[in-house]
């Protein structure tokens, strides 16, 4: 192999590599206790802080949803969580896991996971909002049982790509268009949270099933709460757009390397139920991003 192909190879080991460890140090519990960088935003006995804060139950009855927040607002880095989904009939509850800005120009980057009946898989509906602009849903089944033990659900986010990830394996790529035309969150410090609530009139099978309050309370559980990315001081963006030499801003993370593109479309041609950019009914023509978001 010449010199290229060892350097590329190189970077490649070293991108999976950082994933790994930052996913080694995330499900690790008591690492980070919740409390350092999340605060509660219902009460005890909807968002359950266990352990001394290694982790945390959020419950849903027919008296409350649940949820909880980041005390930062950040811009750029490897933000992600351990998740174990509520296990048996789950039918009509979403639990939510997402970053989002503020006001009605927000940035959002979503991962919502669709409960479903005893026997069916959970869906993981993804999407992005940039500057207010959103309808970008993508789904796909999981291919393990969410519900069984903590799996982790991370973005990895610089100037050039958004990446979502389901342990190792990349489920989506969202790269920077701004040259079509196409907004891309890069200058609004978000927000990080959890919330399980009732989606009854949409999540699943479209709004035909319902939540079966007789099962509740419905329970997921969170776990990992270190937040590695570029916390925005006092509401200025400055240091985190310009880049302080993070990691996240190599050369390595700018893009896929050649196995996860062989990933991401492992996952598009055995896992996907729905995408916004297929959807003829919904958008006509494909959007000018999905092409490049695809790698086709």
């Amino acid at each position: 192999m010449d010199s290229t192909g060892n350097c590329r190879g190189l970077m490649q080991f070293l991108a999976v590599a950082a994933i790994i460890q930052w996913l080694l140090i995330q499900t690790t519990e008591s690492v980070v206790p919740f409390g350092a960088n999340y605060g509660a935003s219902t009460d005890a006995t909807h968002t359950r802080v266990e352990g001394g804060g290694s982790h945390v139950d959020l419950v849903l009855d027919a008296s409350s949803a649940a949820a909880f927040g980041s005390k930062g607002r950040y811009l750029f880095g490897s933000i992600g969580m351990g998740i174990k989904l509520v296990p048996g009939n789950s039918a009509g509850t979403v639990t939510a896991y997402y970053l989002s800005s503020e006001g009605g120009h927000h940035d959002e980057m979503d991962f919502e996971f669709l409960g479903n009946l005893p026997g069916e898989p959970y869906i993981l509906q993804t999407n992005v909002f940039a500057k207010g602009k959103g309808d970008r849903e993508q789904r796909i089944t999981l291919w393990f049982d969410p519900t069984a033990d903590y799996h982790t659900y991370s973005l990895l986010w610089n100037k050039n790509i958004i990446v979502f990830y389901v342990d190792t394996v990349p489920v989506r790529a969202f790269r920077n268009n701004e040259a079509l035309g196409v907004p891309f969150p890069n200058n609004q410090g978000v927000g990080i949270y959890a919330s399980l609530w009732d989606g009854s009139t949409w999540a699943t099978q479209g709004g035909k099933v319902a939540i079966d309050w007789k099962a509740a309370p419905f329970i997921a559980s969170f776990q990992g709460f270190g937040v590695d990315a570029c916390e925005v001081a006092g509401g200025n963006i400055g240091e985190c757009s310009a880049g302080q030499g993070n990691w996240w801003d190599g050369a390595s993370y700018k893009d896929l390397n050649n196995n996860q593109i062989e990933q991401l479309h492992n996952v598009r041609k055995n896992y996907l139920v729905y995408d916004y950019c297929t959807d003829a009914e919904r958008s006509g023509n494909a959007p000018v991003e999905c092409a490049s978001n695809w790698y086709e």
